[in-house]
């Protein structure tokens, strides 16, 4: 039964991370705890996380990243195909945070706990049973 309740919480501690992230991102945090406070000083950070890609390209992964995240944060918050939903979460989080690491050095994703992030997000792909998920009505149907 507990771990029932550790997996909803998994999902809305990654999920919150997800929106958190976007909110900042969108300006939705005050200044002083803000990390981007807009989409263009995020993306003018991701394009210092993505060196080798050509500039032109660098808007696009910033923006995919960011409807990645919406669509994870949404999906793991309703329980919808949440294992594959999880691993999708853990490979994003696990390529930002060895972004990180090569443009940053170690302990910018130590700091943010990037890779705590990535490792909660594989764990939770490996909870098979269903708990407050849609994926639940969608299996008795």
């Amino acid at each position: 039964m507990k771990a029932h309740w550790i997996k909803v919480f998994l999902r809305l501690a990654l999920s919150m991370a997800f929106l958190s992230a976007v909110a900042d991102r969108f300006g939705l945090w005050p200044e002083e705890v803000s990390a981007w406070g807009n989409m263009e000083s995020f993306l003018a950070y991701t394009a210092s996380l993505v060196p080798w890609a050509p500039e032109g390209l660098v808007p696009f992964i910033g923006w995919a990243a960011t409807i990645l995240e919406i669509i994870f944060a949404l999906f793991l918050i309703l329980g919808f195909k949440t294992r594959l939903t999880a691993q999708l979460s853990g490979i994003l989080l696990l390529a930002f945070g060895l972004s990180m690491v090569f443009t940053f050095g170690i302990k910018a994703p130590l700091d943010y706990s990037v890779f705590s992030a990535a490792a909660a997000a594989f764990a939770l792909s490996l909870m098979k049973t269903p708990f407050l998920e849609i994926d639940n009505l969608i299996r008795k149907k």
